[in-house]
């Protein structure tokens, strides 16, 4: 992507120091780059998914209109365990190695990763009321998810209960790497009990039972929700980097270049 070529200097890829960026001060000028690309570009496979999603893809046959909640639902869902994948491995590589900017990613991952998972839970009990009767039941899906929101909602809540930045880190870290074992129970609960939620439409190993219309929605929204993602974490990054790097020479020189 251009943006992403200039966001980098300008220079090819295969020039590019990546070591570099592991510093906070190198890497908060190409966080605020990559924010505003990212963010365009969600902007518009959003606009095209949702176009999509209630404008060409078909009503379906025994659902109605009110199936088009997936087209946000199933993305959500998506989101809320691939982010909580990335913040545990963030987490545990700043455990390990002592990082410090892994774990500023890690904390910043945290909220997007709780609203993805907080929308996947009430656009479900959107669908869930027409298709069930009932806008929540204790399946093993709804229950394992909702219990990663708890995990999010308490990696957040521990960092900030801890004044020290480097212990509240650790103690994040720990329990990221804890939650991970819920991971797997939310994507195999379907197979694992007979629960009221449908399988997955959508698999590695078999052909996807929907319309190419309806199929090529839902990327398109999962992908808008990935730019969408890349460019709110980051932005949010550079905040915490300036909070955590508030003595460092460097952010009070930027600090009195941007002072009115």
């Amino acid at each position: 992507m251009a943006f992403l070529h200039s966001a980098l200097g300008g220079r090819p890829p295969g020039a590019i120091p990546w070591f570099r960026f592991a510093a906070p001060q190198t890497f908060y000028p190409l966080a605020g780059r990559l924010a505003q690309g990212f963010a365009a570009v969600g902007l518009v496979l959003g606009a095209v998914g949702l176009y999509i999603a209630f404008f060409v893809a078909p009503t379906d046959a025994q659902q109605g209109e009110s199936y088009r909640i997936i087209f946000i639902h199933v993305p959500a869902a998506w989101m809320s365990m691939l982010i909580y994948l990335a913040m545990a491995f963030w987490a545990g590589l700043g455990l390990v190695l002592n990082t410090r900017l892994s774990s500023m990613l890690a904390s910043a991952l945290a909220p997007t990763g709780a609203l993805f998972t907080f929308v996947a839970l009430w656009t479900g009990a959107l669908w869930g009321k027409p298709t069930w009767g009932v806008w929540w039941v204790w399946d093993a899906r709804l229950t394992s998810e909702l219990l990663l929101l708890f995990l999010y909602l308490g990696f957040i809540a521990l960092q900030a209960a801890i004044d020290d930045p480097r212990r509240a880190d650790k103690a994040g870290g720990v329990l990221a790497l804890v939650g991970v074992v819920n991971l797997p129970v939310i994507y195999f609960s379907v197979q694992w009990w007979n629960t009221l939620h449908q399988g997955a439409s959508v698999s590695m190993t078999a052909a996807p039972s929907m319309a190419a219309t309806m199929l090529a929605g839902m990327l398109v929204m999962a992908l808008a929700f990935w730019a969408y993602t890349l460019a709110v974490v980051l932005a949010r990054l550079r905040i915490i980097i300036l909070e955590r790097e508030r003595r460092a020479d460097w952010v009070l020189r930027l600090l009195e270049i941007h002072r009115p």
